[in-house]
This record gives structure tokens, sequence and C-alpha cells, in this order.
């Protein structure tokens, strides 16, 4: 069957891939690309989830706060700040790197920084040495993060990109856990090492990608970009086809790839400029821009990086009590990030990103309310409520922040604009979370329970803004979105140079048959 263009523009590709009965782990070369996928990419934001921790659970620590002068406020929030900092630094020149050299040399770049500051990190002898090795994991740590969500966007089949763009960010509470777990274990220590070890242990992932990453093929839109067809070509039919050349999932996808990015790069001057000068890549621009700003600003932040000032609001002021509830807490992030990627398939993206916002509303709402409570009466009731609704924050959080982040970001961005919008979106993100890690100490501290309200306020206003800018975007393929926010006529000149190429294709595949057949006649 030949697809009519018709049939290209009306999620051709996407239903090609739905309809595939064999699953992905009863494909030998695909089974193999995704378990790879996990060490070497799907596994970077361990680093971020790692990062989290390390503070959170250090700051629980005697010898840490001892070594570090006992910090708080201003210099609390600057020992914490310093890795979102570095990433704000690091930022601009990402896109160069990743479109130029490719997603895996960018991850490898990225990898390598981490590991000289991880180890800066680990032997620092004081705070300013300590605070600029967390700026240099900063520097490295979106080098990866945005390579590598793009090589997973761009290397799935279609039936499974959504749910491992969401098991990307679920990654972050392995790092997390592991974190934790070790500073609970390190923490009768009584010396330097308590801190010094986990932060030596940051390093694990970065090593993890370094070791692994080149056994993964390249993005096979990255090489049709830099035209080396018959190379992409060669992955997408030993990936997407299990090595079947007349597949004719692969022949539409190649046509359909080569003929967006074609049209995206006559469009396209390859610079920062192209993502305001057209209204679609405004309004992709303002998304990004958005999600970086939720992502870090709906409290999420007070309880990774902040816990345990948080518990001392509610009575919970016990150092062991405090580690074993963060990791409890980090463990059942896990199983609801895991949980929430498994099921994006099943709902549609607005769905999500607007349930899981106004969850995340009530359960802030809650939560406030608990705590003020407790605060105004002692009532270990509300304080007991308040250890709840901490844990109902992450079901509530996974289900749109954690689960759909780099999956929404893949499907809004094109392929040429793709590095910077993911870049974008970073930079909001690290700057959110660079001012949140300042402000969040001194708040807690100054202002109580009553910080909270300005949270709830907040959360408010992004449900609002999701309601009115977030496009639905699920059930199509990466190259039918590039044309999201334009109007028809790229897309339809899209399908019907991939119908044309896809029929030709087919028209010399057949003839090629024709005549080893007629040989051995």
């Amino acid at each position: 069957m030949v697809a009519g263009a018709s049939d290209v523009g009306d999620n051709y590709i996407h239903r090609l891939a739905m309809d595939d009965p064999v699953p992905w782990y009863k494909k030998r070369h695909l089974r193999t690309m995704y378990l790879l996928l996990f060490p070497c990419v799907i596994g970077i934001e361990m680093t971020s989830g790692f990062d989290s921790q390390i503070i959170n659970s250090a700051q629980l620590l005697p010898a840490w706060k001892h070594y570090f002068g006992n910090p708080t406020g201003a210099y609390n929030g600057i020992l914490a700040s310093a890795l979102p900092l570095g990433s704000v630094i690091g930022l601009p020149l990402i896109p160069l790197v990743n479109d130029t050299f490719g997603r895996r040399w960018c991850i490898m770049f990225g990898s390598w920084v981490m590991v000289i500051g991880t180890l800066i990190q680990g032997f620092a002898t004081n705070g300013p040495m300590y605070i600029i090795a967390r700026g240099i994991i900063g520097f490295g740590l979106p080098y990866a993060i945005v390579a590598g969500s793009c090589l997973i966007g761009e290397l799935g089949y279609p039936k499974e990109r959504p749910i491992l763009t969401s098991l990307f960010n679920a990654c972050y509470f392995i790092g997390a856990i592991v974190a934790a777990g070790c500073t609970f274990g390190t923490q009768n220590i009584e010396n330097d090492w308590s801190w010094r070890i986990p932060s030596l242990l940051q390093m694990a992932p970065s090593l993890l990608q370094i070791a692994f990453v080149f056994f993964l093929p390249e993005s096979p839109r990255f090489l049709i970009s830099k035209d080396r067809f018959e190379d992409a070509k060669a992955i997408l039919i030993k990936y997407h086809a299990e090595g079947n050349s007349q597949s004719e999932f692969v022949m539409a996808e190649i046509a359909e790839i080569r003929t967006t990015l074609e049209i995206e790069m006559e469009h396209s001057k390859r610079s920062w400029l192209d993502m305001v000068r057209t209204a679609g890549m405004r309004r992709r621009l303002v998304i990004g821009s958005l999600l970086g700003l939720f992502t870090q600003l709906s409290g999420n932040v007070v309880i990774s990086y902040f816990l345990g000032d948080v518990l001392k609001l509610i009575g919970y002021t016990d150092p062991s009590f405090q580690t074993k509830y963060n990791l409890g807490n980090q463990c059942w992030s896990l199983i609801c990030g895991v949980s929430a990627a498994l099921v994006v398939m099943r709902f549609r993206r607005r769905t999500m990103y607007l349930t899981g916002i106004l969850s995340i509303l009530a359960v802030y709402v809650s939560w406030t309310i608990c705590t003020a409570v407790f605060i105004q009466n002692k009532s270990d009731v509300a304080a007991k409520m308040s250890l709840f609704w901490i844990y109902a924050y992450s079901p509530a959080y996974n289900l749109c922040f954690n689960a759909l982040t780099y999956t929404y970001l893949i499907e809004i961005f094109p392929y040429a604009q793709r590095a910077r919008g993911i870049a974008i979106f970073q930079f909001w993100g690290k700057a959110a979370q660079f001012f949140g890690t300042n402000v969040n100490p001194i708040g807690t501290l100054a202002i109580g329970w009553k910080y909270l309200l300005t949270y709830c306020c907040w959360i408010c206003v992004e449900a609002i803004l999701i309601w009115f800018l977030w496009p639905e975007t699920s059930g199509r393929s990466l190259e039918e979105l590039a044309f999201l926010f334009e109007d028809r006529q790229a897309l339809e000149q899209s399908t019907a140079v991939a119908s044309k190429r896809t029929a030709i294709h087919e028209e010399e595949s057949e003839k090629h048959v024709a005549v080893i057949e007629a040989e051995k006649v």
C-alpha cells in the first residue's frame, strides 16, 4: 500500500506504528537499543536527582554543617543554587555543540565536565571551592540533558517514544534515592567523609554515559541534516524494521523525515533569531519558557532541597526521622514517576497537564492549611496530615511536570529548533531553580507557613496559562508536529512530497523484486 498525501497528513506514520502487533521486547535490535538507552541516556536525569538530595540530605549531617560553618539563609541558598547558576552560564553554546557534532558527542562533553566538577566537589576544602565545583557540574549537566532528550525522541519507535521520553525525567528519583540512601548510610561517620562519599558518588551516572553512549546509534534526523542519508536509512531499517529494507513503515518514515527536514532547513537560518521569527515559533518560545518556570516554581524545590526546614515547621526536628522520611518520599516519588510515564499513551497531553496542575493546587492548599493549624494550635493531627500532603504532592507533580516535560518539548519544537527550544526551557528552569533555592530558605525561616501561600497563588496562575496556551500534541509523529502552529500549506507540501517519495521507493522495490523473480525463472 502506498500512502497518499491525505494518509500521511492524517497521522499515517503514527497509525502504522500503533497497528504494529509485535511488542518492542520481541524485536531484537529495538530491544537492544532500549536497554542501552537506559544507562547512557535515560539515566542522565539521575544526576539532577542525586544533586537535589546531596544538598537536602547534607544539611542534616553534622559534619557537613560544621565544615561549612553552619550555613543558613543566603549562604545556604548559594550552596544549593550554584548548580543551576552554572547551567544558565553553559546554555547558550549547547545548540551549537548538539547540532554540529551530534547528540552523542554533546552527551560525552557534558558528562566529562560533570565528572571533573564532582571530583572537585568531593575534595573541596572550603565553601567557595564547593560552590565552584557545583557550578561546574551545573555547566555540564544541560549539555547531556538537551542532547539526551533529543536523542531519545529521535531514536525511539513512535509507539514507545512518549513512554521513553517520560521515563527520562522519572530517572531523577533513582538518583535521589541513591543519594538519600547513601547519605543515610554515611550519617554515622563522624568525619568529613560522611558528606564527601555521597558527593563523589554523584559522578556515577556520568561515568555510565561515558562508557556506553557510543554503543548507541546517532540520531537519524541529525544524520539526514548532515546529508548522511544512507547512514540514517540504515539505522531506521535496523532498529525500526528489524533489518527489513522493504518495510512500508520505514519507507514512509524516511520519506517524511527527509521532506520535513528539507522544508525546515529551507525556512530556518539555524540561529537564535529563529525562535522569534514567526508567530508559531514565538508561541513555542512562550510555552517552553513557561514550562521551564512551572517545573521549578510549583513548590517542588521546597520539598526537594529544603525538606528539613519544612519538617521543622511542623515539629519534626529529629535528623534521623527527617532522613528516613526523605528517603521514603524519594522511593514513593519513583513509583509515581514511573507509573505516570507508563500511562502517558492512554491520555491526552492537555488532560494530564490540567489534571496534574489542579491536583498540585489542591495539595498545596491543604498542606498550607494543615501547617498553619499546627503552628497556631500545636495539633498533632494537623502535623501528621502535613506529612501526608507532602507525600500526596508527588503523584500530582509527576502526572504532568515530570512525566510530560520532555515528551511535550520534543513534540512542540521541530528538529531545526529543538535543541534551542530545550535549551531555553533549561534556561528558565535553572533560573527558577536558582531563584527558588536562594529564596526558599529565607522565606521559610522569615515568613513560616504563610510563605506557602505564595505558591498557592502562583499555581492558580499556572493552571490558567496551561488552559489557554497548551495545545494538544498526542497521536501524531514528530514530523507532523513540526507544523503544529503554522498554516496547513507547509504540512500539505511535506505530506505531498513524502507520499510521492514513498510511492517511488515502493515502485523501485517492486521492480527490484520482479527482476529477482525473473532471474530465478
